[in-house]
């Protein structure tokens, strides 16, 4: 059994931290326990999280409702094994080591619970598999 410490960490950013990374931050604890450390943070973080977001997850039985938007800080990027970043183009900072993927995902903003459960449904789909990379276990 792998200690805390061992633990692979990963941080999604996007633009407002506020759909797509708070939704795939909630995926990730929520499938990964603590074998796995999260983060998420935005470039430009809103001062809520999407209420259609946060609606679309407590559907999946996830309830984000008490997150709160956060500010990407070099340290996080630093600090992360994987950096996921989904929108947020040249302002996310990138260094050596670090391993990087780019999601391409629709952003829920200003858009209706309705809009939002298939990009709910395709970020589960991701941190799913991206669990099955980083612990070599199917989830």
């Amino acid at each position: 059994m792998s200690t805390p410490s061992a633990a692979p960490s990963v941080l999604f950013v996007c633009v407002h931290n506020a759909g797509r990374s708070q939704m795939a931050a909630a995926f990730l604890t929520h499938l990964g326990g603590d074998r796995v450390q999260v983060r998420s943070a935005g470039s430009a973080p809103a001062d809520t999280v999407n209420p259609a977001v946060v609606e679309a997850m407590r559907e999946a039985g996830i309830d984000i409702s008490a997150e709160i938007p956060k500010v990407l800080t070099i340290e996080a990027v630093r600090s992360s094994d994987v950096v996921i970043t989904m929108g947020c183009g040249d302002v996310c900072p990138a260094f050596p080591g670090k391993r990087y993927l780019d999601w391409r995902l629709e952003d829920p903003a200003g858009q209706g619970v309705a809009a939002v459960r298939p990009i709910r449904d395709e970020i589960e789909r991701r941190v799913r598999g991206l669990i099955g990379e980083l612990l070599r276990e199917p989830v």
